[in-house]
């Protein structure tokens, strides 16, 4: 192979589709603070993904942040150790204790069970995470919040289109985050969004986006500079035009995937729900003990032969020094998420993967087993 294949890489639709927004940008002066490509983007997107409001920012963590500051919580959080550090680091920043609970071994998704025990006096919020795409029990995870009257906010970075019985997945939990970073299936170079359930709800978080300021003269709240700019609103409203054709071909190399590599023993495929419409934003393997070399030897025979798959994640969030200090951190308490973190592997993914490149890659991992 001529060409390094990485776990991921930006859809980018043709220069010549963008030039006309830029033209339009340049024309109207107007680069940022809430354009009217901003404010088409907003309403785009709430009718694309089936949502009430949706608030757009700078990026994924800044919409985190702001999303917590939102809800004006205090105290503890239960959340997943097995995620992006930004999911942490997000609670951090607004001096909220995360505390971490272990995940289903189907899933790789927030345990509901583990939730219930890790309630205390000092529990206000659950922070679960979509991972990869694949929906958490919403089901269970609004129950258990219902009965202890806490709130949910889902890091749904990976969810973008996603729905789960026959309904956004965004819809559920008091807030859902999106990142639209440049790696994700749909991007706005960098960006994020906040989806919520009401007006009032979405007049707080853009003010809370802009620095608190109402008018020229009144500021009622210590926000941040979270907006998002006119050529990033630009570029999703093209992406927009694009998706449907992206996301299917991910399904199809999605399915490549599973054909090839069923019957490989060692390889196991996380499953997808017939509840789920999916994005296949990654695909995931885990590489178990039975298969003939460990996932850090697998990796490093990929990368021999110039494909970079991702050990996505590793390690824990709970494992990295500014939170391994937590009780909840330790990894006896965690030995899914531990035994996930050590075997995981995204392949690579992206709808101009050639499906060549595919075979090749599945031929380098069946390769390992002779």
């Amino acid at each position: 192979m001529k060409e390094p294949v990485f776990v991921t890489r930006p859809h980018i639709p043709p220069l010549d589709e963008f030039l006309p927004y830029l033209q339009q940008i340049w024309d109207s002066r107007v680069l940022t603070n809430g354009g009217p490509f901003h404010e088409q983007l907003e309403e785009a997107l709430c009718q694309y993904l089936g949502v009430r409001h949706l608030s757009l920012l700078n990026n994924g963590t800044i919409a985190l942040m702001v999303a917590l500051k939102a809800l004006d919580l205090k105290g503890e959080v239960i959340t997943t150790p097995y995620s992006f550090v930004a999911t942490a680091h997000s609670l951090s920043w607004a001096n909220l204790k995360p505390v971490f609970v272990d995940i289903c071994p189907d899933t790789l998704n927030i345990d509901p069970a583990k939730i219930e025990a890790a309630i205390t006096s000092q529990t206000t919020a659950i922070m679960p995470v979509h991972c990869y795409g694949h929906p958490c029990d919403v089901d269970a995870v609004r129950a258990i919040a219902h009965q202890h009257d806490l709130r949910v906010v889902y890091d749904a970075a990976h969810a973008f289109g996603v729905q789960y019985k026959n309904e956004s997945v965004l819809n559920f939990g008091d807030l859902s985050v999106l990142s639209f970073h440049a790696t994700k299936v749909f991007n706005t170079f960098e960006g994020g969004a906040i989806v919520c359930h009401d007006a009032e709800m979405k007049s707080r978080i853009d003010q809370l986006k802009n620095f608190g300021i109402i008018n020229e003269t009144e500021v009622i709240a210590t926000g941040l500079n979270g907006k998002m700019n006119e050529i990033s609103a630009a570029f999703g409203l093209l992406q927009l035009q694009h998706i449907d054709n992206a996301l299917a071909s991910r399904r199809q190399i999605d399915s490549m995937y599973r054909q090839r590599l069923q019957n490989i023993t060692g390889i196991r495929c996380l499953g997808i729900s017939a509840e789920e419409k999916f994005n296949y934003a990654y695909f995931p393997i885990l590489v178990e003990p039975d298969y003939p070399i460990s996932r850090d030897e697998l990796v490093q025979r990929l990368q021999d032969k110039n494909i970079f798959p991702r050990r996505y994640f590793y390690p824990l969030i709970s494992d990295f020094e500014m939170y391994r200090h937590l009780p909840s951190a330790d990894r006896k308490h965690l030995p899914v998420a531990a035994a996930a973190a050590d075997r995981v592997l995204c392949l690579p993914i992206f709808p101009d993967l050639d499906r060549s490149t595919v075979e090749y890659i599945v031929s380098c991992i069946v390769e390992q087993t002779g």
